[in-house]
C-alpha cells in the first residue's frame, strides 16, 4: 500500500478507538515496552500525543522513564522541517502548537547527538520496520541527526501491515521495534 493510502485507513482505524480503549492500550504498549532492552540508557527522546487525532498516550510511558530516573526529552517544532529537543523538568512549560502538539516553551536543550532511545509517532508500519508518519517528514529528519546506534521505538494500537509500504524512499529512517498492545516487534 501507498503511504498516503495508509495515513487514511488508520487516521479513520484510531478515530473509532474509545478514550477508554486508548487509555487502556496506551498502558499496555507502556507495560510491554518493559520487555526490551532499553533500560541502561540516559537520554529517551518521546514525543507529546496529540489527544484531539487518538495518538498513543504517552504519559504512562513517560511516568515510567521518570520513575526509573531516566532523562526525558521532548520535541519543539522549529523552522519548516526541523525539530529541537528539551530535558523535560517540574519546571518544563508545554503550550499546545497549531498543529495542537504540546510543546515546551523553552528549557535546557539536549543535542541530537545525547539521544540514546527514541519513541517514534506513527500512523502505520510494516513487518520491515516502514513507518507511516502524518508525512511532514520531521521525524525523517531528525532520525538521520541522532547517532547510528539510536534506537527507534515505534508505539501503535495496531498490528503491522501485512504487505511492505510501496513507497518507501532514501530518506525514510527504519525502527529498530515497534510496540502494539499485544506484540512487541523487532526489526
Amino acid at each position: 500500500m501507498l503511504k498516503h493510502e495508509l495515513r487514511k485507513k488508520y487516521k479513520n482505524l484510531r478515530a473509532d478507538i474509545s478514550p477508554e480503549q486508548a487509555s487502556d492500550f496506551s498502558l499496555a504498549i507502556a507495560n510491554s515496552l518493559l520487555q526490551i532492552p532499553i533500560w541502561d540508557f540516559f537520554y529517551y527522546h518521546i514525543f507529546l500525543s496529540i489527544e484531539e487525532k487518538s495518538e498513543v498516550d504517552t504519559l504512562p510511558l513517560i511516568t515510567l522513564l521518570l520513575g526509573k530516573d531516566k532523562n526525558v526529552v521532548v520535541p519543539k517544532v522549529s523552522g519548516n522541517d526541523s525539530m529541537e529537543n528539551y530535558l523535560l523538568t517540574d519546571n518544563t512549560s508545554l503550550k499546545k502548537s497549531a498543529w495542537g502538539v504540546p510543546e515546551p516553551v523553552d528549557g535546557i536543550e539536549v543535542p541530537e547527538s545525547k539521544i540514546d532511545v527514541v519513541f517514534v509517532p506513527l500512523l502505520a508500519f510494516d513487518a520491515l520496520g516502514n513507518r507511516v508518519g502524518y508525512g511532514k517528514g520531521f521525524y525523517d529528519g531528525f532520525l538521520q541527526k541522532c547517532r547510528k546506534e539510536t534506537l527507534k521505538i515505534g508505539v501503535s494500537f495496531f498490528q503491522s501491515e501485512e504487505e511492505p509500504i510501496s513507497d518507501v524512499n532514501a530518506n525514510d529512517v527504519k525502527l529498530d521495534y515497534c510496540v502494539t498492545p499485544e506484540k512487541v516487534y523487532t526489526f
